[in-house]
């Protein structure tokens, strides 16, 4: 029976993976302390994803953790290639050093961090408990109930079956691919569907005969299937081969048997008598293999009422282009903000609208990318493998929202290219190096989780402007004058951001412009002011709609020895 007295929460997570962790520590930092709950009873054991593209670092990197990533990733930052061969003992038909195809230049301070995705879950989730989320792992959602005002659940510990209440102001799905809270809820999903099924099992082998000196961060081969993959994991002769399933022709998981696993990784190597031990996925359990779902759809909603879907309960993406857990991430890091933003009274609850509006689109694109490498990389060479440019979908994206002030004239195409920034309200700020006293320091260094107004060089109206504004509305704002301290060394700050020198633009706290004024105005505080609150995008509450504190501002690692004042002058 549940506890008769609810316990209170402002926003209950249901998922501790990687997109439920991100979304209970960006709500930490912006002043929120959710609950998390998952059933399972601790952080992922075995790695999912294994790269996180710059876009996911850039977030991460607003709030410190970057220097924790890297010195965590795993032996495949010393692999980036990937291989396609008939076996691992054949000839090779192809090979592609994955990285040099997708790194981002200089279009992003942050570079991919080839981290597994069980040890990401560990830093974010150990970040995430100190800025003062709760975390409750052996713990299962059994049923929900949405009202006018909030969320009702029913939670059970798993360890000791006791059911509790909880209620929350809003509840965001992060249950994984198996969405059952969106099915509960009768939202459906819409895209190719289940592409395949693949069993899954991790072996131990000396494997360096067939290797001849070779190493590779992914093969794909032929034998016994077509679509085979073989990966090494963090322990040198540790590997997890994945073998395609077609439940059309009766195969299933209960055919991989001891036996069989035996002899499907012995014609994936090439080798009839190699010496192979089947290895459990977890220590204590079964050495069984998983069965694996591929797939690609996106939900037709991303909301009903109070709950919304983040990550693969929103949208599943092939493996193809390492888009499924950061688009999740990406997720997190919108929504974030704005359920922040409403809770502390600082923005009116339709903010919460434009969720769906940014991200759905977003999904919908991503899913068609990868669904396009995924064609390319299993039915051609190499070179035609890398064709799709998975640098744009990374960082080119754009939002067309009421909280976006989109400018007349913006282009109609979901995806701009990131290496000639346009610095349109709705895309990702660009990303400029500035020095400050002889330190290189990235215009997305500026921008920690508040709303942030950077100015050309003799800006200094739209500084005054934005102190104003902040204090008139009472939310947190940061504002930088790029200037003689903040030296735009090459003269790229105005053109990428496509301004003049006393213009500025306005980036929200998830890091995308709002909007831009390309020269000083008459009155900045009015146009300022104007461009927060106009109707109709109630994205901030004007000041008789306002309510609550403000939260504080995040401390960025990059600028913890300067002070505003020092910006500004």
């Amino acid at each position: 029976m549940a506890s008769e007295t609810p316990d209170r929460t402002p926003v209950l997570i249901v998922g501790g993976g990687i997109t439920g962790l991100s979304t209970a520590l960006f709500l930490a930092r912006h002043g929120v302390r959710s609950t998390t709950v998952e059933r399972h009873p601790s952080t992922a054991i075995m790695p999912q994803a294994r790269a996180f593209n710059p876009r996911s670092l850039e977030i991460y990197r607003a709030l410190g953790l970057e220097d924790d990533i890297r010195a965590h990733q795993s032996i495949l930052l010393d692999l980036p290639e990937m291989i396609g061969a008939d076996t691992l003992a054949a000839a090779e038909r192809f090979r592609v050093d994955m990285l040099a195809q997708v790194r981002p230049g200089d279009i992003s301070p942050a570079d991919w961090a080839l981290i597994d995705q069980d040890e990401l879950e560990r830093i974010v989730h150990a970040h995430a408990i100190r800025a003062g989320a709760d975390v409750r792992f052996g713990t299962e959602l059994m049923s929900l109930t949405i009202d006018a005002d909030g969320v009702t659940a029913t939670v059970r510990d798993l360890a000791g079956g006791t059911e509790s209440t909880v209620r929350t102001d809003y509840l965001v799905a992060a249950d994984g691919n198996r969405a059952e809270i969106r099915h509960r809820l009768g939202v459906g999903a819409d895209g190719p569907g289940v592409l395949g099924h693949a069993a899954h099992f991790l072996f131990d082998a000396d494997l360096e005969t067939p290797l001849r000196d070779r190493r590779f961060l992914l093969a794909y081969l032929d034998q016994p299937a077509a679509g085979t993959v073989l990966t090494p994991l963090r322990q040198h002769g540790r590997w997890m081969l994945g073998i395609p399933l077609d439940p059309r022709q009766g195969q299933t998981i209960e055919d991989f048997t001891e036996r069989h696993c035996l002899d499907t990784a012995r014609a994936a190597i090439g080798a009839a008598d190699l010496d192979i031990t089947l290895v459990p996925p977890v220590p204590g359990w079964r050495a069984t293999p998983t069965d694996v779902r591929i797939g690609a759809w996106v939900a037709r909603g991303y909301r009903v009422g109070r709950v919304f879907f983040a990550g693969d309960c929103a949208h599943v993406m092939p493996p193809t282009g390492s888009f499924g857990a950061n688009t999740g991430i990406a997720d997190a890091h919108n929504l974030a903000w704005k359920l922040a933003a409403v809770l502390h009274g600082q923005a009116g609850a339709s903010l919460l609208d434009t969720y769906e509006a940014e991200r759905r689109p977003v999904a919908q694109t991503t899913m068609d990318t990868a669904m396009r490498i995924l064609t390319a990389r299993h039915h051609a060479s190499g070179a035609a493998a890398t064709q799709i440019d998975e640098v744009s979908m990374a960082f080119g994206y754009r939002y067309r929202s009421a909280a976006i002030c989109v400018e007349p004239g913006t282009p109609e195409q979901p995806v701009e290219n990131p290496r000639t920034p346009s610095g349109r309200p709705g895309v990702r700020a660009p990303h400029v190096w500035l020095s400050h006293n002889g330190t290189a320091v990235s215009t997305l260094d500026l921008c920690t989780g508040t709303f942030t107004l950077l100015a050309g060089s003799v800006g200094g109206p739209w500084i005054t402007a934005a102190e104003n504004v902040a204090a008139a509305l009472g939310i947190p704002f940061d504002a930088y004058r790029i200037g003689p301290e903040l030296r735009d060394t090459d003269d790229r700050f105005p053109r990428t951001f496509g301004i003049t020198d006393t213009g500025a633009t306005l980036i929200r706290p998830d890091g995308f412009v709002a909007w831009r004024a390309r020269i000083v105005a008459d009155q900045p505080e009015h146009e300022l002011h104007r461009a927060l609150t106009r109707t109709p995008r109630p994205w901030l509450a004007a000041p008789e709609r306002r309510g609550g504190s403000c939260v504080s501002r995040f401390e960025s690692p990059h600028l913890r020895k300067w002070t505003l004042s020092e910006m500004w002058i």
